[in-house]
């Protein structure tokens, strides 16, 4: 069973990120132990593996986040390296662009006061959203390079 550390007992750097999509959590790990758990909200198409640009869908296999974006659309963004070789070869052979740009991030900068009408639900295009406080918590314990494993 999966047990969250206090930030007390938080000294391990995360390793990597686990997401459970079907379960709607995310899970920063440091080897076997979750050091932090999140409720998160996916694409507005969540089941199944990210197929083509606008598909709506949070892909799912092994990825690097790669790169950040503290002035995004959204309250802090961090980059999964979404498409990978395989995805672009499966969006190729249906003729299909697999699109790009799939991040873990907060709100919307312009959701202030509307903060319960996302936390919760599956509203975005593709990525992986968390509270405002929890990106930070994020942004803060998960370094560039961190392998993502984006379970069904």
């Amino acid at each position: 069973m999966l047990q969250s550390l206090t930030p007390e007992e938080t000294t391990a750097e995360v390793s990597e990120v686990v997401v459970r999509k079907n379960e709607r959590r995310m899970f920063l790990m440091a080897g076997d132990e979750v050091l932090r758990s999140y409720r998160i909200g996916l694409g507005d198409n969540p089941s199944g593996h990210k197929l083509y640009e606008g598909d709506e869908r949070t892909p799912e296999g092994e990825y690097t986040l790669d790169w950040r974006n503290a002035n995004s659309d959204f309250y802090k963004s961090i980059h999964i390296s979404y498409p990978n070789e395989k995805d672009r070869e499966l969006a190729s052979a249906w003729g299909l662009n697999p699109g790009g740009s799939i991040m873990i991030h907060g709100l919307p900068n312009d959701a202030e006061g509307m903060e319960f009408a996302y936390l919760g639900l599956d509203w975005t295009d593709g990525c992986i959203a968390v509270s405002n406080q929890e990106m930070d918590e994020i942004w803060a314990l998960v370094s560039d390079g961190t392998p993502i494993r984006i379970l069904p």
